[in-house]
């Protein structure tokens, strides 16, 4: 039977915007973070506690089908490393259910206040984490949500709407936004960010100029501070405390947080301690629904194996672009433009550095000195050190192999489709590499990076 579209997506479009080197492991152990803490923490690499950690932590997520390719791919039973490249849709939903004043503020129900598509290249060398602004005016196609429920299409309608209909309904939209087939799906509640953040023991974070945002109460001066728990969650929901006060201004921030907790992840650290390693996995799957296809234990692996060599230096943050919307100047509609070759890089896995000076609105460089979203600290990856220190890097140098590059534009490359997952990437006949626009912002997570306060 067709289900009834929320009422809260009528009633949101109307509202103003808120706009060093480290062990080896083995793949079970690595694939367990990915389940507890990659795929909550944007797919994050690193290292897990032991082999029963996969079967302990999966048996707290709860699932949810998205659609047939969903559950076709929950019955795999192969377990190497995934064949071609991946599309993960991660959600960050902003219910209040269950939640204290404090922390949930005013507003009811749930809305995917945070969207980010993830894309794994074909060759497994680079991961793409493409943030989608919640306040984005587009159509949203037939789908179907939580419980089986029908829903038929609609027109201009506000992006962070969708998940109230369910999990399969924000899919479907970015799936119709981008042209990639996502057979991956995960949602995590606030609770989850709290909890992981603990679980860390907070994560460092520069702010070049103070934050005094009176609506969440978070108050930080200049300087690096150790954020977890309730004051975490703050940050990452600011938008009037960073930046011009919009969405777009919240995600470069939280670009910011976001870099320097998977540094933190990777570092030496973090992966000798099994404690904290667990921990921070149970935190995340407590907190998070999984599509069938993804809490199945073989493809947490596969995954795990996909994504454990790939350099801090490939792993980019992107902002998906957008324009104001001319019928609502609270509001965006995407960038045709820039979407066009954004979409077209990630649908031909063609691997892509960003363009100079393309940090976000609410970002900057530490120290005050221009950056390229590009850019690298060195060789850090996943199996070397990576400190998760406020250390200036000074400038930027780019860091994409040997590759051919063609600035704002990309080179399409054909093969066949990856066969695992059921993913829209293609594989690549050549090593081409494009420069995005320099509209098009964002940033490595291996760059050093302040969040800019409103102070």
């Amino acid at each position: 039977m067709p289900g009834e579209r929320s009422s809260r997506r009528r009633d949101a479009a109307s509202t103003l915007a808120r706009h060093g080197r480290l062990r080896r492991r083995g793949p079970v152990r690595f694939a367990a973070l990915i389940a507890g803490v990659a795929v909550a923490c944007l797919v994050v690499s690193g290292a897990s506690v032991a082999a029963y950690a996969v079967v302990n932590v999966k048996s707290q997520v709860k699932t949810v089908s998205i659609g047939a390719k969903d559950d076709k791919i929950a019955q795999k039973t192969s377990i190497t490393a995934i064949k071609g490249g991946a599309n993960i849709l991660l959600v960050g939903s902003d219910t209040r259910q269950g939640q204290t004043q404090a922390e949930a503020g005013q507003d009811s129900g749930s809305r995917n206040d945070v969207t980010i598509l993830i894309h794994i290249s074909a060759d497994h060398t680079q991961m793409t984490a493409v943030s989608i602004p919640r306040d984005t005016m587009v159509d949203i196609p037939s789908c179907t949500g939580n419980g089986g429920a029908t829903y038929p299409a609609e027109t201009y309608q506000q992006f962070n709407t969708t998940l109230g209909e369910g999990l399969g309904c924000t899919v479907a939209t970015v799936e119709s936004m981008t042209g990639l087939t996502i057979p991956y799906a995960a949602e995590i509640t606030f609770d989850g960010v709290i909890e992981m953040s603990n679980a860390l023991g907070g994560v460092s974070v520069c702010i070049a100029s103070p934050i005094d945002d009176t609506d969440s109460g978070l108050v930080l001066s200049a300087g690096t501070h150790t954020l977890q728990g309730l004051q975490a969650l703050q940050f990452l929901r600011t938008r009037h405390g960073v930046g011009d006060g919009s969405d777009l201004a919240r995600i470069s921030s939280q670009q910011v947080f976001l870099s320097a907790m998977m540094r933190k992840i990777v570092s030496a650290g973090t992966l000798s301690s099994p404690l904290k390693l667990y921990g921070l996995a149970s935190a995340a799957t407590k907190n998070m629904t999984l599509s069938t296809s993804l809490a199945n234990t073989t493809t947490m692996v596969e995954l795990g194996l996909a994504l454990k060599d790939i350099n801090l230096s490939n792993v980019l943050f992107v902002q998906y672009p957008t324009t104001t919307d001319p019928q609502n100047t609270n509001r965006v509609i995407p960038d045709e433009a820039d979407a066009t070759i954004l979409n077209t890089d990630l649908k031909n896995d063609i691997k892509f550095t960003l363009g100079a000076d393309s940090l976000g609105r609410a970002s900057e460089a530490e120290g005050g000195s221009s950056s390229t979203g590009s850019s690298s600290t060195g060789s850090t990856s996943t199996g070397s050190t990576s400190t998760g220190s406020s250390t200036s890097t000074g400038s930027s140098s780019t860091s994409t192999g040997s590759s051919s590059t063609s600035t704002g534009s990309s080179s399409t490359s054909t093969g066949s489709t990856g066969t695992s997952g059921g993913t829209a990437t293609s594989t690549p006949t050549s090593s081409s590499t494009s420069t995005l626009p320099s509209t098009i912002t964002g940033q490595a997570a291996s760059q050093q990076t302040c969040s800019a306060g409103n102070g």
